[in-house]
C-alpha cells in the first residue's frame, strides 16, 4: 500500500534560498519532506557505539557456533557457504534473543533543505530501500519479545540453532539428504531436552518452532544496515562472514 503521508512541502519555506538556487526555472520544485508513516519512516540506533559492539559480539559468537559443529565442518565448502548465506541472519537474531540485547532507535537525520535542492532530489529520504524502517525494526523487536517470553534455556537455543543451520531446502546443496538428517536430529534433540525441563508443557515444542518461523520475516538487509553499516561502512558483510567462517 502506498504511503498516505504528504511528502511535499508547500514550497514557501526558505523561499529566498529556494528562489536563488532555482533561478531561471519556470516552475519551482517542490521540496520533499520526511515521511512519517511506519512503512517508510527510516530510523537508526540511538546508541550506535554500545549497540553495534553488542551486535558484533553476537555475530562473532554466531560464526564460532557454526564452526564448532563437527557435522557442519564435514560438509562440502560450497554447502557450508550456502548454509551461511541462508542462516546467518536468523542465527544472529537468535543470538540477540539469547544475550537479551536491547536497543532503541530514533528517526534518521534528514538531509538539509540546501542539500536536497542541490541534489535535485524528488524522492523522500525514507524511500531508500537500504535504510532500516520503523516497521522493520518493530517486526524485529516483536520477534525478540516472543523468544524472551519463551525463556529458552541454553540447550534449547543450541538445538534450535541447529534446526536453523541445517536447512535442506537451501538451493544448490550437494549434501541435501545428509543435511536433512542433521536437521531432523536437531529437532529430535530439541524435543527430547524439553521433557526434563518442561514436563508439563506438551505444547512448548510446537510454540518454539512457530516462534522460530518468524525469523524468516526479517530480511538480512535490515540487520546489516541497522547494526553493522555504521561499523563496516561500504564493505560487504557477507564477505566478512565468509572470511570469519573459513579462517583457521
Amino acid at each position: 500500500m502506498d504511503c498516505d503521508c504528504s511528502v511535499y512541502g508547500n514550497g514557501q519555506s526558505n523561499a529566498i534560498l529556494f528562489s536563488i538556487l532555482s533561478r531561471g526555472e519556470s516552475t519551482p520544485k517542490r521540496v520533499p519532506q520526511t515521511c512519517h508513516c511506519e512503512k517508510r519512516r527510516t530510523v537508526c540506533l540511538k546508541t550506535p557505539g554500545e549497540t553495534c559492539q553488542a551486535a558484533s559480539d553476537v555475530l562473532v559468537k554466531t560464526v564460532h557456533f557454526m564452526k564448532s559443529l563437527p557435522a557442519f565442518q564435514q560438509l562440502p565448502p560450497k554447502d557450508q557457504l550456502s548454509l551461511l548465506q541462508n542462516c546467518w541472519a536468523p542465527l544472529f537474531i537468535l543470538g540477540l534473543a539469547q544475550d537479551r540485547v536491547r536497543f532503541e532507535v530514533h528517526d534518521s537525520p534528514a538531509p538539509s533543505m540546501l542539500k536536497r535542492i542541490l541534489l535535485n532530489s524528488r524522492e523522500t529520504p525514507s524511500s531508500d530501500p537500504e535504510q532500516p524502517t520503523l516497521a522493520g525494526v518493530q517486526t524485529l523487536k516483536a520477534c525478540l519479545k516472543k523468544f524472551w517470553s519463551l525463556d529458552l534455556s541454553p540447550k534449547e537455543y543450541a538445538y534450535l540453532k541447529g534446526t536453523v543451520i541445517f536447512n535442506p531446502d537451501v538451493p544448490g546443496l550437494k549434501a541435501s539428504l545428509f543435511i536433512e538428517g542433521l536437521q531432523y536430529e536437531a529437532q529430535h534433540a530439541l524435543k527430547e531436552v524439553l521433557v526434563p525441563l518442561h514436563p508439563e508443557d506438551r505444547g512448548r515444542f510446537a510454540r518454539i518452532l512457530l516462534t522460530a518461523s518468524a525469523l524468516k520475516t526479517i530480511p538480512p538487509s535490515l540487520i546489516t544496515e541497522l547494526f553493522f553499516r555504521p561499523v563496516i561502512g561500504q564493505a560487504d558483510l557477507l564477505d566478512l562472514l565468509i572470511d570469519m567462517l573459513f579462517s583457521r
